[in-house]
């Protein structure tokens, strides 16, 4: 059983950034992922890296903006988000699978409760 709790969430202006970090609660070989789900919309992913400290792959629409990283010494995974935009509104979860970061909410085993990030325009 692996326990994710994500903090960094907030309110920031267009233009702005936030560094999201999610602490596991065991240590392993295990990919991390975000995803976010905005109200009214699916949960949707964002970025993940693998459990080797990469390779990392994001979604379109953060490419350029968004940069996942992982400190396997604290079992800790971030996410620094660049250039906010309002779109980008929504909570947003860690997750963990095994091994190989993909991009589909249902390879992932465990889920954090997730952080409100809020961009206002």
């Amino acid at each position: 059983q692996v326990q994710l709790v994500e903090s960094g969430g907030g309110l920031v202006h267009t233009g702005g950034s936030l560094r999201l970090s999610c602490a596991a609660s065991v240590r392993g070989f295990y990919a991390m992922g975000w995803f976010r789900q905005a109200p009214g919309k699916e949960r949707e992913f964002v970025a993940g890296i693998s459990w080797n400290d990469g390779p990392t792959i994001y979604a379109d629409s953060v490419k350029g903006r968004f940069t996942i990283s992982r400190d396997n010494a604290k079992n800790t995974m971030y996410l620094q988000m660049n250039s906010l935009k309002p779109e980008d509104t929504a909570i947003y979860y860690c997750a963990t699978r095994a091994q190989i970061a993909t991009m589909a909410s249902t390879d992932y085993n465990y889920w954090g409760q997730g952080t409100q990030v809020t961009v206002s325009s």
